[in-house]
Parts: structure tokens; C-alpha cells; sequence
């Protein structure tokens, strides 16, 4: 039995996988409110208390950057150290890993029917893929294919780096976030918070009206979501212009990427995010910014680009890792 683990600034997802005819099958599931616990050995021994389960590997994936088998995980007090998971677990055949490098993994893996194409574009077997993926933070991580048809994985802190606006709005936008943060990185406008923090710009420097109504939502709620809600259902212009800032930006930031790792095999847009804005990103502004790269258009054009709708998409990449059947570890 193999068990996966995917590690967020909000919540922790574990499952249960076992090897069967050349592909993995899930057996058992559970998610986790990260922050309701002291650490990630309580939430391990919640879960195996009541699964029992008799492993043979595990393998993490998690948000934030490992060196030497640690990571001090990003928007959580954690420290989540491999040596210690092999004596929780009573296991050697334990890895660590970013959790976005986990996602990576899964693509190799990932049906059709898992997939929305928001570009077929010209693939090229054995090209260079890479994964971004907003949700609580945001994620970039990237598998090299090798000769031998496996892949290197490498990971990322690239949504930590520097904002860098295209339009006169974006730069108001740009100015706004540095007072209110000191500095501005792409994650402060293309994640969860992000969009909130695009909302208020929204509401204080270009005169719209926050209704009552959407007041008291926002403070009852997650604002992401409300915002989400209300810009996908129309029901206010704000939310609506917030919305539609985000998916632009999205599809600047991904054609950027594409770019910088010249990702003929493929890019592929993860995280909690897009598939819940899915009709917004297929209305043809996130492609419309993704191809905005000057004399690069036609480049643009031939890049394979497609959004991940399998929620579990970082636990089977795990899953697989911690098999190690196609990724150089």
C-alpha cells in the first residue's frame, strides 16, 4: 500500500493507492483542515488510526521549498522533517517533495477525460512540461524528459518573484499592492488572496460600489469564493471585473512560463482555482493574454495548453513518484 500526501497552507489530502495491472488504484481518502492542527504528525496519526493501513511506501508533497529532507511549510507554522515521518510511520521508503513538483508528476498519468484542452497546439513527444497552479499560494514546477523516457522534476518558488504589470490598470494595481505590502509578487494577485486583493484595489481606487449585500458576504465568507460566485453569475460588477483581471493575468503569467521553459510538451494549469472558473478561462481571455507575447505569437500558438480537473491529481503524482517507475529521484 502506498500512501500519498498532498500538504497546503489550508488543507491536508491523504490517500491510500495500491499497484494493480500497471496502474494505480485508489483505496481510501480523507482531507484535512491544515491549520485545525498542531502539525503533520497529529493529522497522520488521525488518519492511520482509523485506516490501518499496512504500508509499504509514502511519499509527501509539499508546499514550500525542501532542502535536505525539511521544509518550513509556506503560510503554515509546520516544519515537516522525512526522517521523522520514517520513525512516525515506521517506514525507509519515505520522500519529500513540492507539492507542485508532485502535480508534475501526475501529468504522464493523466487520462483525456482529466484534461480540458484550451489548446491543442503541436506536441512534441518527449517536450519539455510544465504545471502553474494558483490556489492558496501559487505553484510552478516543470519535468524534463530524459533519454530514457524518464523525467527530471524540477521544482520552484516562482510565484515568489517580482510582479510585473502590462497594462496602465496593472500598474495602478502594482502601486496599490507595494504600499499595502512593501513588495509585490506574483502571488499577491494570481492566487485565492490574490483575487481579494484585487477586489479592494478595485472597490477603492476605480469607484465601484460595494453593496451591503456583499459586504456581509464577505465577512461571513472566504472572499475568493464569494467573489468567484458573483463575478461568474454577474451579479456584480466588481466581482465581475476582479474576475476577469485574474484570468488575464492567469494567461500572461502561464504564457510567461511557457516562454521560459519553451514547454512544447505541453503546459498544463493545475490547482483548486481554475476548474471552478473553467467557463470564464474558456471565454477566451486567458488565451488571449497567454498569446500576447509580441513576435512570439506563432510560437504561442503551437504550445499544448490544458487545465487539470482531477482534484487528486498531486497524490496519484506522488503516488507514482514514491514508485519511482518514471522520475529520476
Amino acid at each position: 500500500m502506498i500512501l500519498a500526501a498532498d500538504i497546503g497552507g489550508t488543507k491536508v489530502n491523504l490517500a491510500l493507492f495500491r499497484q494493480k495491472d500497471n496502474h494505480l488504484e485508489l483505496v481510501d481518502s480523507a482531507k484535512f483542515e491544515s491549520r485545525k492542527y498542531s502539525g503533520l504528525e497529529e493529522i497522520l496519526d488521525e488518519f492511520c488510526q482509523a485506516k490501518h493501513p499496512e504500508l509499504e511506501r509514502a511519499g509527501f508533497g509539499i508546499a514550500g521549498p525542501v532542502k535536505d529532507g525539511k521544509c518550513n511549510v509556506t503560510n503554515l507554522p509546520w516544519v515537516v522533517d522525512i526522517e521523522s515521518l520514517k520513525k512516525r510511520l515506521g517506514l525507509e521508503s519515505v520522500w519529500l517533495i513540492n507539492d507542485l513538483a508532485a502535480m508534475a508528476c501526475a501529468v504522464p498519468f493523466l487520462p483525456d477525460t482529466e484534461l480540458d484542452v484550451l489548446q491543442e497546439g503541436e506536441l512534441e513527444e518527449g517536450g519539455r512540461i510544465a504545471v502553474l497552479a494558483a490556489g492558496t499560494g501559487l505553484g510552478e514546477a516543470f519535468l524534463l524528459p530524459d533519454q530514457s523516457g524518464r523525467y527530471l522534476i524540477l521544482d520552484s518558488e516562482g510565484g515568489h518573484c517580482d510582479f510585473s504589470p502590462r497594462t496602465k490598470l496593472e500598474i495602478e494595481l502594482l502601486l496599490f499592492l507595494t504600499e499595502k505590502f512593501g513588495r509585490t509578487s506574483i502571488e499577491r494577485v494570481l492566487s485565492g488572496p490574490g483575487l481579494y486583493n484585487i477586489y479592494q484595489f478595485l472597490t477603492e481606487h476605480h469607484s465601484f460600489e460595494e453593496p451591503s449585500w456583499l459586504t456581509q458576504e464577505l465577512q461571513e465568507n472566504d472572499p475568493g469564493v464569494v467573489i468567484t460566485k458573483h463575478g461568474l453569475e454577474r451579479k456584480s460588477p466588481v466581482c465581475e471585473k476582479a474576475l476577469e483581471m485574474f484570468v488575464s493575468l492567469y494567461g500572461a503569467i502561464a504564457g510567461n512560463l511557457a516562454l521560459q521553459l519553451l514547454t512544447r510538451g505541453g503546459l498544463y494549469i493545475g490547482g483548486g482555482i481554475a476548474p471552478k472558473i473553467l467557463p470564464l478561462i474558456k471565454s477566451g481571455l486567458f488565451m488571449e493574454s497567454f498569446y500576447s507575447k509580441g513576435r512570439f505569437k506563432p510560437f504561442m500558438r503551437e504550445i499544448p495548453v490544458k487545465v487539470i480537473l482531477n482534484d487528486k491529481a498531486s497524490l496519484i503524482g506522488m503516488a507514482h513518484y514514491a514508485l519511482g517507475d518514471k522520475f529520476a529521484r
